[in-house]
């Protein structure tokens, strides 16, 4: 089936849109759900106390990291799955997905580890004093969350790899709804409920996330879609992948994805030291730019496993560059559209978050700053996927590395302060590492579909 849909659907530029567009449009529809709930989160929280929003800016951007990463390992597993799927290798699919649960667990526990010796030391941070109390108690429910965080990503990329991505967004979108629910009754009290503030919005994330774990593992254990994978990954029969190929995969695009992060997390401590003001302008700052950012990672994902489905087919290299072309020219338009929105509907979208004046001039002040990084943004995402759909992913570390820490960190810092353009200097540093990145894994995509790609 897989490689019927090779030579017939993606031989054409019509077909490449489509197949991407119908594999793609559910993974964006959950990554859009994802969204909803981070406004509705910064929304609630922002206009419960301007403190309680710098608080949840300050977890928030530190567990991004957490994240991101934990994205990023489970995103080593789909051009792993998707070579078998092309190939039929049920029994080895479910194999691979059995090592995997159990790696990407113990990388969660791993995660968690440090992340609590962070939380140790949280208050030497440079943060604000009085924010401290209420950091303290919402990042601990955050950290409690990394591991759910994983064994859904796990089985959700496993699903998106043998094309089955419907189910994942449905799950992601019902559990969206009970968190947004548990805000509203937790957050200030509702329905004789007490009144948890900050807590109450963390809280209800973790009920949201351990839910979509339990609801996914349902699905897999009961639905007939996964029958030829279910023997193989609960008593593996198959060879399937070695850990340590799993490894090898899931971790340079872990940290890829970590290095990326942790640049704009740091900016957010950056922006901690200008002012507590400054930090819940940039938290509605990021949570306004993630609009761009999921939704062009949800149709880089579908990309990325039809660059990987192609990886067995003859003429490997040619379909997989006709694929990555195809899934720019998508995401070029989701850029443009996005930017549109930010430009048109900035300062309305800022006002959902919160009434302070003092918040709203700091975020509009941005807006411009996050529409010229959208073109860098765009194209690191795309091509930074099809070289994962490759598993040529070696270079993402050290392409990460240099864009995001060498350049990334320093260009921060140099317009904040030293150029004292401030929160806006913040914001338009990002665009110095997107397009740098962007560049770099554009080269990187095209130097290793100049030679052959060893198929599955």
């Amino acid at each position: 089936m897989a490689q019927s849909i090779i030579d017939n659907q993606l031989l054409t530029r019509k077909g490449r849109y489509l197949a991407i567009l119908r594999l793609g449009t559910p993974i964006l529809i959950g990554q859009l759900g994802q969204i909803v709930v981070g406004f509705a989160d910064t929304a609630m929280v922002g206009n419960y106390s301007t403190d309680a929003l710098a608080a949840a800016s300050f977890v928030n951007n530190i567990f991004n990291i957490v994240l991101l990463m934990c994205l990023g390992f489970t995103y080593g597993l789909t051009p792993l799955v998707g070579a078998l799927f092309s190939a039929s290798r049920n029994e080895d699919i479910g194999a691979t997905l059995h090592r995997s649960v159990r790696l990407n667990f113990l990388f969660s526990m791993v995660l968690t580890v440090i992340m609590f010796v962070l939380y140790l030391n949280v208050d030497k941070l440079g943060q604000p004093e009085h924010l401290i109390p209420l950091i303290r108690p919402y990042y601990l429910i955050y950290m409690s969350t990394v591991a759910a965080i994983m064994l859904f990503q796990t089985f959700a990329q496993t699903s998106y790899a043998v094309n089955a991505s419907m189910m994942p967004m449905w799950v992601v979108l019902f559990c969206n709804m009970v968190n947004i629910a548990g805000n509203y009754l937790l957050i200030r009290g509702n329905c004789g409920l007490p009144e948890l503030g900050l807590n109450g919005a963390a809280i209800a994330t973790f009920i949201s996330r351990w839910l979509a774990v339990v609801i996914i593992v349902g699905f897999f254990v009961l639905s007939r879609r996964y029958r030829p994978y279910r023997a193989a990954a609960l008593r593996p029969r198959g060879h399937g992948y070695a850990t340590g190929k799993i490894l090898r995969t899931s971790l340079p695009v872990s940290l890829q994805m970590g290095l990326e992060a942790s640049s704009f997390s740091i900016a957010a401590m950056m922006a901690g030291w200008l002012g507590h003001n400054e930090l819940a302008a940039f938290q509605i700052f990021v949570i306004i730019g993630s609009l761009g950012f999921c939704i062009y990672y949800g149709m880089a994902a579908a990309m990325s496993v039809l660059v990987a489905n192609a990886s067995s087919c003859v003429d490997a290299e040619r379909h997989m560059r006709a694929i990555a072309g195809s899934g720019y020219v998508i995401i070029l338009v989701l850029a443009a559209t996005a930017s549109t929105v930010f430009l048109s509907l900035g300062t309305h979208l800022i006002g959902v978050f919160t009434d302070d004046e003092t918040v709203i001039a700091m975020t509009a002040s941005m807006i411009v700053p996050l529409v010229i990084y959208q073109l860098g943004d765009a194209t690191q995402i795309n091509f930074a996927n099809a070289l994962r759909g490759t598993s040529n992913v070696m270079p993402m570390m050290w392409i990460a590395f240099i864009s995001y820490i060498v350049v990334g960190i320093p260009a921060t810092y140099v317009m904040a302060f030293v150029f004292g353009w401030g929160i806006v200097g913040i914001a338009l540093s990002f665009s110095v590492s997107l397009f740098l990145a962007g560049g770099l894994f554009l080269y990187s995509f095209l130097r290793t579909t100049r030679k052959p790609v060893a198929a599955a």
